[in-house]
């Protein structure tokens, strides 16, 4: 049997799962995905219909490590290695204590992990279920993360791999790895704001999140993203740039300072990080806002003064386009969130 992509508008969603899974890791991704396509069918009935399915090479009930029993929807058993339906995305749930013993006795499924990337598929690894991706030889000479309690053992066991401990979350192409399943709800709140819209994954992230925390694209170490290119002096302007958010200047007048015509900085900006530049500072400057309407006292008026923002209402008109709230609104709801 040939391998199948099916070219409907679906998002097919395969979660694997082995004894001692952590049920936590499935049973929440499968939870937002479904509440980001509910609210974003509500507003476009025609948007990607949402199919998740367990996976297991067994198709014996499994006990995941707090006794709830997973029986699987799929079994990765003979010609289904090779033949079964291509997930869009695959998510790999983390494991109790040495994932070891259970990454021996299931090679066929880190043999179609394998096959399944290299036709397409996106792959997710959460904690020490990272180790099934490092075991397939998809992770050499990549960056990824794992659970900190795992670092040293992950280190031993897949040296070809870049292990980054200090980020919670890493991207390689299509693979993403989470060290922690708030890491795997920040990662789940970006693929909802990708196939369901920014509308969506806001919603699902207020209901979902119970504390403060940093967009997906400030804490995930991608790999030749942010300023991490080879444009030395484009680097050197988001520096200036993150470092003087008040400043008065204009784009045109900052490139000026360092010798750049603006139609060469524009398209340089644009080809090392992907963005535009103008893009890039206001996004810097809403960042920094929020950070200060979280954890300061300053006026509403006051916070627009330090971002570079003369006009409170520029500051309110940026904030209702992209978080859908007023400055006032967003205070008051991380404030509850902080305090209350």
């Amino acid at each position: 049997m040939a391998n199948i992509r099916l070219k409907t508008k679906k998002l097919s969603v395969n979660l694997v799962i082995y004894p001692h899974v952590l049920a936590t890791g499935v049973t929440l991704p499968v939870e937002m995905l479904l509440a980001g396509e509910a609210f974003a069918r509500r507003y476009d009935k025609t948007v990607v219909k949402l199919k998740t399915q367990l996976l297991s090479e067994s198709a014996v009930a499994i006990k995941s490590r707090a006794g709830i029993t997973l029986v699987a929807d799929i079994i990765l058993d003979g010609e289904l290695a090779t033949s079964v339906i291509l997930p869009d995305i695959i998510i790999v749930p983390s494991l109790w204590r040495n994932p070891r013993p259970v990454i021996k006795s299931h090679q066929k499924l880190v043999t179609w992990l394998k096959h399944c990337w290299q036709h397409g598929s996106t792959l997710i690894g959460v904690g020490t279920g990272v180790c099934f991706l490092a075991e397939s030889g998809l992770l050499d000479n990549h960056s990824a993360t794992t659970h900190w309690h795992y670092v040293e053992q992950f280190k031993r066991d897949y040296p070809q791999v870049d292990l980054k401990p200090d980020f919670f979350i890493t991207q390689s192409e299509r693979i993403y790895c989470a060290a922690s399943l708030n890491a795997l709800a920040d990662i789940i709140v970006h693929l909802i704001a990708q196939h369901y819209g920014k509308a969506a994954a806001q919603n699902v992230e207020r209901n979902f999140s119970h504390e403060i925390r940093k967009p997906y694209e400030e804490q995930r170490f991608l790999e030749g993203a942010g300023d991490r290119h080879a444009d030395e002096l484009i680097a050197e302007i988001q520096f200036w740039l993150r470092t003087h958010l008040n400043t008065e200047l204009t784009l045109t007048e900052i490139v000026e300072q360092f010798g750049m015509s603006q139609r060469s900085f524009t398209r340089r900006f644009k080809a090392a990080t992907g963005v535009r530049a103008t893009q890039y500072w206001q996004q810097l400057r809403i960042e920094s806002a929020k950070e200060l309407l979280a954890s300061s006292n300053l006026t509403i008026q006051e916070v627009a003064d330090q971002v570079g923002y003369q006009d409170q209402g520029h500051l309110t008109r940026l904030f209702k386009q992209d978080l859908n709230l007023t400055p006032k609104a967003y205070r008051a709801m991380v404030r509850k969130k902080l305090f209350s």
